[in-house]
């Protein structure tokens, strides 16, 4: 009971840190010790911002647990778009692309595929409601395409760019096929997302209503530090990898990562707890918002960023798309996977963070 407090109190005690470290940083200049505290924090508060939204989702339920903590990943990942973009001045940016394609990849193929083959490893073969799988698939599908192929083809503007008429069709196309999803997985059928009954039950007894609230204002801080510690440190970022020599998409390679981290651990725990459909409900969900929602959220906010959205993915990435729909769609088919399927999503996770050190 005693170590359990103690965790509590840290994880309630890091929000206000970070704020404190955001209230000192803002505006002054920092030596290299205080840009690496600064990134330390910054780590924390995406760390314990998505720790926050697992209780209040755990206290809210399934499905509507998830859609939770998929809008409060999307939040963090728009904020630190938004604010590595606009350290970087004026002219087109393919940051958003590069961030939001490295987010599909590592969920599609990283968390699904280190849930399978945990699930696997431990429970031989794992179940999962085909109806609710598909559905996300076909909408993350369906908004991937819009968002990232086709800037690639038209001709309204030069370069894989939509005009500011195309960026807004697709903005509110992304949001209304969220929408429509978000409906159907928690109303119209929502016992397709429920978790398989296997006659085990791992369940935790939920937080209390005070712990919830108290969870909800603690990532609410967190929510506002990680996006003003993104602006702080995104200086150090781009210098960074500059001196490194790699790709500039390894920073949108590096974003996806640490905002998908936490949520990453939560899917793999319920895996490894015989619940794939949650951590479908998870890495799934958390694609589609990373689009669905961040498009429409960045179409708003380029009316006053100074940059130019470079959406559409180079012939290399695309291969990677498809290859990606292809091998998920099978993987789902069936309603039940082994550790197999989870090889080949890892092998395809490994070509993807190969190919963006070395294109």
């Amino acid at each position: 009971m005693l170590k359990t407090a103690r965790a509590l109190s840290w994880w309630a005690a890091i929000p206000p840190l970070t704020a404190v470290v955001l209230a000192f940083a803002w505006g002054r200049p920092l030596s290299a010790p205080a840009i690496i505290i600064v990134a330390i924090a910054l780590i924390a508060a995406v760390v314990v911002a998505v720790h926050h939204a697992e209780i209040v989702a755990h206290r809210v339920g399934e499905p509507f647990g998830t859609l939770i903590l998929a809008i409060a990943v999307t939040v963090i990942e728009v904020g630190l778009i938004i604010m590595l973009m606009t350290s970087a001045g004026s002219g087109p940016s393919p940051l958003a692309r590069d961030t939001v394609f490295a987010a599909f990849m590592i969920v599609c193929n990283g968390v699904v595929g280190l849930c399978l083959l945990v699930g696997g490893l431990r429970h031989r073969e794992v179940e999962f409601h085909v109806e609710g799988v598909t559905a996300a698939l076909a909408t993350l599908s369906a908004v991937a395409t819009l968002a990232l192929v086709l800037p690639a083809f038209t001709i309204s503007a030069p370069g894989p760019t939509y005009s500011e008429p195309q960026l807004a069709f697709a903005g509110v196309a992304s949001l209304l096929l969220y929408g429509s999803f978000v409906f159907v997985q928690t109303v119209r059928h929502r016992d397709y997302f429920l978790p398989v009954d296997t006659g085990e039950d791992h369940h935790a007894d939920p937080p209390t209503r005070k712990a919830a609230w108290l969870s909800l204002g603690l990532l609410l801080v967190c929510l506002v530090a990680v996006v003003g510690l993104a602006k702080i440190e995104a200086p150090a970022i781009e210098q960074a990898v500059v001196a490194a020599g790699a790709p500039h998409a390894v920073v949108g390679v590096a974003i996806a990562l640490l905002v998908l981290l936490p949520e990453t651990a939560a899917a793999v725990r319920a895996a490894s707890r015989n619940r794939i459909q949650t951590s479908f409900n998870l890495a799934l969900g958390s694609a589609l918002a990373s689009i669905g929602l961040t498009i429409p959220s960045l179409a708003v906010a380029s009316i006053w960023l100074p940059n130019t959205l470079i959406l559409g993915l180079t012939p290399k990435d695309m291969v990677l798309l498809a290859i990606t729909l292809v091998v998920t769609v099978l993987t789902v088919a069936p309603g039940r996977a082994s550790l197999m399927q989870g090889a080949v999503h890892l092998t395809l996770f490994g070509v993807f963070l190969f190919l963006s050190f070395v294109p």
